[in-house]
């Protein structure tokens, strides 16, 4: 039954890695094998020799000696334990992408578009990839490499110079995305799982973000692509709210303010979103119902945010695919580990790789196995490979391996366009051709992957 749990879980990874190939959209073979497999392990429970304890992170002792109801008992409380997990960060996204959208609502990223002054192309190469790095630390690397592609595409107008800068702000989004807890999907898992601390994760992490971000910036700067300067027209746009800075600040700063309230209260991050989401709400509201500039939208739009209020707006424009996916394949990882297959696996990578960097410390995961890990990132999603490696490893918590862990699956992805959310994304926004990237822009992407991991290996010895 084993094998064929396996195989189930194989078969829908390879139906998502290849989701544009097969024009299936990859949440559905997600939300398959996630079912499948807890079916297989509730039909096949009395052959399984032994259970993995989540909540101790431990193979149960004694399991097969069980009975038929203390296992169904188990499983359901097994089951049940991994939902309320996985429940904590949909709940965090969603809260998250909510407010996003309310800052869009408001028009408010157009408040960064006033900040570009010059025509050079480097320093507008510079000055996207320092925003791609900050704004995506705080609302996430797709969301910000959506945001500035969209304004990218109202400065350049040559298609041909814009994918350039659009490869660098993938490289420079997905940077900003790995030292943060809310900069990117595995950072906010290893941050809900507890493995991370938000403190210790900028701590061991920004310095060699920064270099993934700037070495690939300043050998760019270089290239013949960012030479010379843009032809940039001068088109006087209206803002579609005159709280749209204002909602910008306001909606920023309560996502910043969540790690806070957990450092200070101790509670989950999605209790400090919520209650984030709900000031951001109040403010929308009061804005809303004082009639702001609603002329000044076109007609469709207008009529489209006159029927709704802001919140109700905002959560008919999150994206519901991108959380059931997550569902799908954190519950379908979930089911390998709590038959101790992931915990199995981690012993035999542990045991046939060589221990670089066990000098510092001892017994510790290989380095190069991380390191593989992240090129893997690049070519397969690196949501499943994260939450594998929360069932495969049991270092404790703020241990260097989670952190290097989040540095490499985060940053790894940049080295093929399909291998992040930002780069699908990005592909999508400018129908970049993937050999295009793979010659032009990945090779950037592996030095600032390899200078990143150089700088986090001797980073960690100041911990």
């Amino acid at each position: 039954m084993e094998a064929a749990i396996i195989l189930v879980f194989v078969m829908g990874y390879l139906a998502i890695t290849l989701e544009h190939s097969i024009k299936i959209d990859k949440l559905i073979p997600a939300l398959v094998m996630m079912a499948i497999c807890w079916a297989l392990i509730a039909l096949g429970l009395e052959s399984f020799p032994e259970w993995f304890d989540s909540s101790k992170h431990a193979l149960l002792d004694g399991f097969g000696s069980f009975s038929s109801e203390e296992k169904t008992h188990l499983m359901e409380e097994t089951l049940l334990h991994h939902l309320g997990k996985t429940s904590e960060i949909l709940v965090f996204l969603l809260g998250a992408m909510t407010i996003v959208e309310i800052i869009d609502y408001f028009d408010g990223f157009s408040t960064i578009k006033d900040f570009i002054k010059t025509k050079k192309k480097t320093r507008i190469l510079w000055i996207f990839s320092i925003l791609a790095f900050i704004l995506s630390a705080i609302i996430d690397n797709l969301t910000a490499t959506i945001v500035l592609i969209s304004i990218l595409q109202k400065i350049v107008k040559d298609r041909n110079v814009r994918i350039w800068f659009a490869g660098l702000i993938i490289i420079a989004a997905n940077a900003g995305g790995a030292w943060s807890p809310i900069g990117d999907v595995t950072t906010t898992m290893l941050w809900i799982g507890k493995k991370v601390t938000t403190g210790h994760l900028i701590g061991y992490l920004f310095v060699p973000s920064l270099l993934c971000m700037a070495v690939p910036s300043l050998i760019a700067s270089f290239l013949p692509a960012f030479k010379g300067d843009l032809d940039i027209e001068e088109v006087k746009e209206k803002k579609k709210s005159r709280f749209s800075s204002t909602m910008l600040y306001l909606g920023l700063g309560a996502i910043v303010f969540v790690p806070i309230f957990k450092m200070v209260t101790h509670l989950p991050p999605y209790v400090g979103m919520m209650l984030s989401l709900g000031v951001v709400a109040i403010f929308a509201e009061i804005y809303s119902s004082s009639k702001f500039s609603m002329t000044e939208f076109d007609s469709e739009e207008s009529d489209a945010h006159a029927h709704h209020s802001p919140v109700h707006y905002s959560l008919s424009k999150i994206e519901l695919p991108s959380i059931l996916f997550f569902l799908g394949i954190l519950m379908a990882v979930a089911a390998l580990e709590s038959l101790g297959i992931l915990f199995g696996f981690a012993s035999s990578l542990q045991e046939s790789m060589p221990q670089l960097g066990t000098e510092i410390h001892p017994g510790g995961v290989s380095d190069l196995v991380v390191l593989l890990l992240g090129v893997g990132s690049a070519v397969i999603d690196n949501v499943p490979l994260v939450a594998a490696s929360l069932g495969m490893f049991s270092e404790p918590l703020d241990h260097e391996l989670w952190h290097f862990i989040a540095f490499s699956a985060g940053t790894g992805g940049s080295m093929l366009i399909i291998g992040s959310a930002a780069g699908v994304v990005a592909m999508g926004m400018e129908k970049i051709d993937f050999f295009w990237y793979l010659k032009k822009i990945s090779w950037l992407a592996l030095i600032g992957f390899l200078v990143g991991s150089l700088a986090f290996m001797v980073t960690r010895t100041l911990f």
